[in-house]
């Protein structure tokens, strides 16, 4: 998170807005959340330009709660949905879908190891919607552009890029993203749906999670994270305090055109096995050459106050996660060390 929202929030820990009391201990039912809720999702929506006919929820559960939501809620009376599979997360997405209807899998990229994101579709009119997943924080792959659905609605978990670049709302039918990426702490986890999708739920679809039913509750048809709705809402009015959702996109791919410069001016040294244009602005994953120097490489690193650079558990490696919060010192930081690195290491590869 920012520096500034922490600090931010710390100051207003014990009284918030002059208020004597705590975010943490103001009732969702009373004036003082419900003005932060409002706030947070009128400032999400001047961000994105979300248009009137989409609702801004405010749910618990993160990101693989949705995975089971999206087809109680969207499903209908249709039998099928697609699903494009690019790496881990959709994989899991595709799975549990398979729970509750038949799943079409229109494109996948996994006899490449993931390497690129597939980019011909084959839909079926059939389905009730197409699901995606932006970006794949796992193996290290974005979506740059989104094929045409032919009046299919679209669905895409953004949890691990959303608000790092301007998108185009009205493309599509549901975007869902949990907050511990780019808005907040975890906890809560924003669902953006278009109006006509709502009233299609399961009837054993549990009414807490039923979209129509939050969307009628204002997001609070039961006690809401409060905590996590108020720090999302900070960040979401530091992101226009930097100039918005242009500045960050801009942020990610100077950071990350910086850091995949390394890589691949490593001599071999490093290695990113994604295809230059499918690779990631948020999760770079590379490894070294020599896998027997990772543990050195995350040891030393860890004494140079880089941390979390471990690659996801499935997949190994190293991972550099630069969210919109990650300074830009912070990245020179890890590339001084892989150079440093690298020179000290030349001869063990």
């Amino acid at each position: 998170m920012p520096h500034e929202v922490l600090r931010q929030a710390k100051q207003e820990f014990l009284d918030w807005d002059g208020s004597g009391f705590s975010m943490l201990e103001t009732p969702f039912t009373g004036d003082a959340f419900k003005k932060v809720l409002h706030q947070a999702r009128d400032d999400l929506r001047e961000l994105l330009n979300i248009p009137d006919n989409y609702r801004i929820l405010f749910m618990h559960g993160g990101a693989s709660a949705q995975f089971s939501l999206v087809p109680l809620n969207l499903l209908g009376s249709a039998r099928s949905v697609d699903h494009i599979d690019t790496g881990y997360w959709s994989s899991k997405s595709l799975r549990e879908a398979r729970r509750y209807c038949k799943v079409h899998v229109a494109a996948s990229s996994a006899d490449s190891q993931y390497d690129h994101m597939p980019e011909n579709w084959k839909l079926s009119p059939e389905s009730a919607y197409c699901h995606f997943t932006s970006n794949e924080t796992a193996n290290g792959v974005q979506f740059h552009q989104i094929p045409e659905t032919g009046g299919v609605p679209l669905v895409v978990d953004m949890t691990s890029d959303f608000l790092s670049r301007p998108l185009d709302v009205s493309r599509y039918g549901l975007i869902y993203a949990s907050a511990q990426k780019n808005v907040g702490p975890a906890g809560v986890t924003v669902v953006i749906v278009r109006d006509d999708l709502l009233g299609k739920a399961h009837p054993a679809t549990p009414t807490v999670f039923n979209y129509a039913a939050q969307a009628e509750a204002d997001s609070m048809l039961q006690t809401p994270v409060t905590f996590s709705v108020y720090l999302a809402g900070l960040v979401f009015r530091w992101l226009r305090q930097q100039g918005g959702i242009a500045t960050m996109e801009q942020n990610s791919l100077r950071r990350s055109s910086s850091l995949y410069q390394v890589i691949d001016d490593s001599n071999g040294f490093y290695c990113c096995p994604i295809q230059h244009g499918h690779r990631s602005h948020m999760n770079i994953c590379f490894s070294t050459t020599n896998d027997t120097l990772a543990p050195v490489f995350l040891s030393e690193a860890t004494s140079e106050g880089l941390m979390y650079l471990k690659g996801h558990p499935v997949m190994g490696g190293m991972r550099a996660s630069l969210y919109n919060a990650m300074p830009d010192t912070g990245v020179m930081a890890l590339i001084e060390f892989m150079r440093s690195f690298a020179e000290a290491h030349r001869y063990d590869i």
